[in-house]
């Protein structure tokens, strides 16, 4: 069975942060870094291929969980995670939004699909209603996936 592309990678978190060439993105990316850290009570780890080249495609990811679905195929990933992406942060939030409709609607300024949210910046959103959304990915995956 083929191996997931994303994995866990010991490339630093910082140079992820420096190479975001938009400076109000990359200072929203750290403002993420330090609440996701908090709210998800894990540290940050870069997500992605391992190459260094590559950084852009990386992602910022909190805590880990081990999935095996019927089917056979079966990974690791994060609990919560972001990225900077061309024009978006995205927001990766597992536990799936149809969960908590009150904590979306009170969110902020976004787009969502099923779970990812998507911000132009990060003072369009509440960071409580997250920071909140964070803790329940963190809680619902950690049950799922014990």
């Amino acid at each position: 069975m083929a191996t997931n592309k994303t994995q866990a990678t010991t490339l630093n978190v910082d140079d992820y942060l420096a190479a975001i060439d938009n400076p109000q993105q990359r200072a929203d990316a750290a403002a993420l870094l330090t609440l996701m850290s908090k709210a998800s009570k894990h540290p940050p780890v870069l997500w992605g291929s391992g190459n260094m080249s590559e950084l852009q495609n990386h992602m910022v990811g909190f805590g880990q969980y081990h999935y095996k679905y019927a089917s056979g195929r079966e990974g690791d990933s994060f609990l919560a995670g972001f990225a900077k992406r061309k024009t978006d942060l995205t927001i990766y939030i597992s536990s799936g939004f149809d969960l908590v409709p009150d904590l979306m609607a009170k969110l902020g300024k976004h787009k969502a699909s099923k779970v990812c949210i998507y911000i132009k910046k990060l003072a369009d959103i509440d960071p409580k209603v997250l920071a909140e959304l964070v803790k329940h990915s963190v809680k619902t995956l950690k049950k799922l996936y014990p």
